[in-house]
């Protein structure tokens, strides 16, 4: 006697363009707040003006503390957008996973290095609640989190950036454009891995972790993902003319088609005649 095969119930699984936009409007919701709070700051006082300096610490342990946390949960939100970008590519655009993976792994390594900064950051914080804070400690894990948020951060960046502009590009599983300003994204991370050389004066433009890193650098990555959040959870899907020409197949009554076709019979005479 046969016993039948009882069917497993499908699998209901979380739409992937949905939850990328979400963590991406997450995104902009902690970059609003940490900017509010930074700037009940102020300007930091030059790291060799020591009484300034412990005084300025202390002052705003508070803040410095709030901007540690709601980093921390803002870096929660860019893992989950690394994440849902990949298995956009990787179910849209065959052969360009390893591009995606090499997006997620950099971006996951930016995300840890962006932690170790904050906990650097409020680690200082910390110790100027102390009555008697060491100017050495203060000094040392300032300029140690200003050249992971500065330098090292640029170089991940534009790393994280290229790459997604390369795989946007050559899948158009997104809209074009937003692969182009991945491209620009890259370009002003990388202008800005020389700051490292710009000393650590708060109120220098080119400073090491300075405004320009972050107007130029930082401030350009995260609108990207804004951005590329919005267009996904407005519903942005490839069209099937588009995968097929990711995948090398044709279309019916596709111009483009007829085109690629024909450039490549003349690709392959200039090879022939070569």
């Amino acid at each position: 006697m046969t016993i039948p095969s009882v069917p497993k119930p499908a699998v209901k699984t979380p739409d992937v363009y949905a939850w990328t936009g979400r963590a991406a409007l997450g995104v902009a919701a902690f970059l609003i707040a940490e900017f509010i709070v930074r700037e009940t700051e102020g300007s930091r006082p030059p790291l060799s003006h020591t009484d300034a300096l412990i005084a300025f610490m202390k002052h705003t342990s508070v803040q410095t503390l709030s901007i540690v946390t709601i980093d921390a949960v803002l870096m929660a939100f860019v893992i989950v957008f690394l994440a849902g970008f990949r298995q956009i590519i990787k179910n849209s655009a065959q052969g360009l996973e390893w591009i995606a993976d090499l997006t997620y792994g950099s971006g996951l390594v930016f995300v840890g290095i962006t932690l170790v900064g904050d906990a650097m950051e409020g680690g200082a914080a910390l110790d100027a609640q102390d009555a008697h804070p060491y100017i050495a400690v203060l000094r040392a894990l300032t300029e140690g989190h200003t050249l992971l948020f500065g330098s090292i951060g640029c170089v991940l960046l534009a790393l994280i950036s290229a790459s997604s502009g390369t795989v946007i590009l050559r899948s158009d599983v997104l809209p074009r454009w937003t692969g182009v300003v991945a491209y620009v994204v890259a370009a002003l991370n990388v202008a800005a891995i020389p700051t490292l050389f710009g000393g650590t004066s708060d109120t220098s433009f080119i400073a090491a972790g300075g405004l320009g890193v972050t107007i130029f650098a930082t401030f350009p990555w995260l609108a990207w993902v804004i951005v590329v959040g919005l267009v996904t959870v407005r519903g942005h899907r490839p069209t099937r003319r588009r995968l097929l020409r990711v995948a090398g197949l044709s279309h019916g009554d596709n111009g483009h088609d007829e085109q690629d076709a024909a450039d490549h019979a003349k690709n392959a005479d200039d090879g022939d005649q070569n």
